[in-house]
Formats: C-alpha cells, sequence, structure tokens
C-alpha cells in the first residue's frame, strides 16, 4: 500500500513539548524558559500553538517544568486551542516519558507532537496539513514533518534522516550526511507507548525503531525552517523573519 492510500482524519490533538531545560540559551533560560524567548515579538510557544490553532486542532496538552510559573501565567489568556497543562515539576519525564503520562487523553487517536524550539516561515498552517494529509496509519507508526539540512536556519548538525521517493525515512548512519532534519513537528500512534513501563524515557528511540521497520515516513515541509536552540541561533532568527519580511 502507497502513502496516496485513503488516510485518517486529521488529529485533532496535539502534545507540545515545553518542559525542557534549555541548557543551550543560558543563562537566558535561567530566569525564562526556552517557550517563552520570542523571535520578532512572538514566543516560541506562541508561534507552535498559533500554527496549531489555523489548522484547527482543538486541543494542544502543554507539559512544564523548568520555571512552569511563567508557561502557566502566559498561557493563561488563550483560548484556542483549548490548553491542557500537564505538571511535571517533580520530575521531568523526558518527550516519551511526557506523552506517556497523558496518553489517557488521546483516547487511542493518533496525535500530533511538537517540539517549541522551531518554527517555519512562508507557508502557515500549510505545512501541518501536509503532515496530515501524509499520515496513512495502516503503512506508519510515524509521520514526521522534515526540512532541508541546507538552507534551514541553526542546523548545525549532519541531517537525521534519508528519504525515499515514497516518503518512507532511514536514520543517518554515523559518519554520514542526510539531507533532511527532523523539523519538530510528528503525527505518532498512541499504541506506541501504552506497554512501556518506564516512567521517563526518551522519544527518538520509537523514530528509530519504526525506521528499522519501514513504518516511519515523512514529507518536506514548505518555507523556511528555524531551528532556534542556542543564543546565536535567536540573533539569526531574528534577521531571517526581518529579510521575509
Amino acid at each position: 500500500m502507497s502513502p496516496t492510500s485513503p488516510r485518517s482524519s486529521v488529529p485533532d490533538a496535539a502534545f507540545v513539548f515545553a518542559a525542557g531545560l534549555g541548557s543551550r540559551m543560558r543563562p537566558l533560560t535561567d530566569r525564562l524558559p526556552k517557550p517563552l524567548v520570542a523571535i520578532a515579538g512572538v514566543t516560541l510557544l506562541d508561534r507552535t500553538l498559533n500554527a496549531f490553532d489555523e489548522a484547527g486542532v482543538a486541543t494542544a496538552v502543554v507539559n512544564v517544568h523548568h520555571l512552569a510559573d511563567q508557561i502557566e501565567t502566559h498561557l493563561e489568556g488563550r483560548r484556542t486551542p483549548r490548553i491542557i497543562l500537564s505538571d511535571e515539576r517533580e520530575k521531568l519525564l523526558d518527550q516519551g516519558g511526557g506523552v506517556k503520562k497523558v496518553l489517557a487523553l488521546f483516547e487511542g487517536r493518533p496525535f500530533f507532537i511538537a517540539n517549541t524550539d522551531a518554527f517555519w516561515i512562508g507557508a502557515g498552517c500549510d505545512n501541518l496539513q501536509r503532515l496530515a494529509a501524509l499520515w496513512n496509519p495502516e503503512i506508519m507508526d510515524i509521520a514526521l514533518l522534515l526540512a532541508p539540512r541546507l538552507g534551514s536556519v541553526g542546523v548545525d548538525w549532519d541531517g537525521d534522516f534519508h528519504r525515499a521517493a515514497d516518503g518512507r525515512l532511514t536514520k543517518r548512519a554515523a559518519g554520514e550526511t542526510a539531507d533532511y532534519v527532523y523539523a519538530g513537528v510528528g503525527v505518532v500512534k498512541p499504541q506506541l507507548f501504552e506497554s512501556v513501563e518506564q516512567e521517563a524515557f526518551p522519544l527518538a528511540p520509537f523514530f528509530f525503531r519504526a525506521a528499522e521497520q519501514g513504518r516511519l515516513f515523512g514529507v518536506p515541509l514548505d518555507g523556511k525552517w528555524l531551528h532556534v536552540g542556542t543564543m546565536a541561533a535567536i540573533e539569526e532568527a531574528e534577521r531571517a523573519v526581518a529579510a521575509a519580511g
């Protein structure tokens, strides 16, 4: 079966990762959580939530840990998408554990995942719709939005995945370079996490396992991708947004 076969409906919920320590942005993140860093006057967290809102996603689960009070206060006035906070103040669960903690909220349905240290310009919510259009649960466990390694802002590594003509992804081997990087947004099946016994665990191994099984697919985004993971990347992102008008 090909990725052009009939697909399920667009996910109506998302898990937004906002609990990280932002260590590479210290000392700024000693007093400000990374999701509240603003680029051109708009926080990274709001850029993520705005894209989901425009795409019609009804609910966003946002986890909090580092400087959690600031994120909670920031989100108090937000009405769409509906925000559900997942409190990880007592223990940071890593991305996989954060998802498992609230798995019941997704009621067995596929959902978006999103980092809050990246965004794109020049395509609006179209990229989320492109990803949803790719999604086919019969042949996929995970679908990822991809950005080109070359030409994106803030990419200081050798890429993440090779992409076949049908959209299937394979992991870059050590010593190789790959054309694409994970753009921080995906669609996942909740069933992947149901049998995990650990409380805290990473998400990336699920990507790699799906790739090994031929069940990881990806679609390149439109527009320009900006990864804001360091202090230097903040300035670079500001310049890119200003240049785009």
